[in-house]
């Protein structure tokens, strides 16, 4: 067994923002491993959330937020790697993971059986994971994935590393990274947070962001009404949660702020948890007109607009 911590899913506590008290259970794939697995060693995650709010609409799609790989190395010294597939994968998860490195990478949800109920066996659906843990001769793999730490074996650990067939020239590797410790200054966190927080500020659209999305979804909304029950997960997945679930992790980070000693946040924190708890109840209300073929009203997305705009107008006066 190749381990970077001795971790089990039996006992494994999970970040609070992963608690039952969230209005968005889930983030994306991409967040929600790094919130666990900075957890896991022993960092608080909720330090590097400022690039959230700097997030925009893209035209087709809300910002895929990511944590930013530079803020990781400035807050907690982790430096992130690309890792090249030149072998098959198995070899390489068992060099990285032997050397103490965490591997980030793209698997097949269909072989992950911590998605039981969703995609396991049922659909194939790319999703992140960082792995923590391989045995090969035993055929187990131990790995972070969305809400928690998993572990898979026997037929799901051949099948989701491919090995029970060839390698093929046409089916491309999936992306994947490591994660390297390197020795850091000692630096007070909620400072250097607090420099990234005015950092990714200058970062906000210059426009507000809903105004765009919603002309755009009123568009939308016309062909939206004749689609199926899959279309509206998509879309909602590449709009309404990543907004919501971002902005949600905004207010998380102004409330950590505040137990820190920093004041003036109230105006601005509340601004956010209404984007977020709006964005999950107009959710609810795309499904329904979609599944009746029915108009949808969209004044809940001039109120959101007009929340963002007094949230970072609030953020702007008190970091600029």
């Amino acid at each position: 067994m190749k381990q970077v911590l001795p971790l089990d899913p039996a006992t494994y506590q999970r970040h609070a923002i992963h608690g039952g008290d969230r209005i968005w259970a889930e983030t994306n794939c991409y967040v929600d491993v790094w919130i666990e697995l900075l957890h896991a060693l022993g960092h608080e995650p909720i330090a590097a959330l400022p690039f959230t709010f700097a997030i925009d609409f893209e035209g087709d799609q809300w910002t895929f937020f990511k944590f930013p790989l530079l803020d990781l190395y400035e807050l907690y010294g982790l430096d992130v790697q690309e890792l090249a597939l030149w072998r098959p994968a198995v070899a390489h998860l068992e060099e990285q993971v032997g050397r103490g490195r965490p591997v980030l990478i793209e698997l097949d949800s269909f072989h992950l059986p911590d998605t039981a109920g969703t995609a396991y066996r049922t659909a194939h659906v790319k999703s992140t994971v960082a792995v923590m843990e391989i045995d090969v001769a035993q055929r187990i793999l131990g790995y972070f994935h969305n809400q928690g730490y998993y572990r898979l074996e026997g037929d799901d650990f051949v099948n989701v590393l491919r090995l029970d067939r060839p390698r093929d020239d046409v089916v491309l590797p999936p992306y994947a990274e490591f994660v390297k410790v390197r020795e850091r200054p000692e630096r007070d966190l909620v400072a250097t947070s607090r420099a990234l927080l005015r950092k990714h500020l200058r970062l906000v659209p210059r426009a507000n962001p809903f105004a765009a999305f919603r002309a755009r979804f009123e568009r939308d909304l016309e062909h939206l009404l004749d689609e199926s029950l899959d279309t509206f997960h998509a879309y909602s997945f590449a709009t309404l949660r990543q907004y919501g679930a971002c902005f949600e992790l905004s207010a998380t980070y102004l409330q950590w702020l505040a137990a820190n000693g920093e004041a003036e946040l109230d105006e601005a924190t509340r601004a956010f948890l209404d984007i977020a708890e709006s964005a999950k109840t107009f959710q609810f209300q795309l499904a329904r007109a979609m599944a009746r073929r029915k108009p949808l009203e969209l004044a809940p997305l001039d109120a959101m607009g007009e929340r963002w705009e007094q949230g970072i107008g609030a953020l702007r006066s008190r970091f600029a």
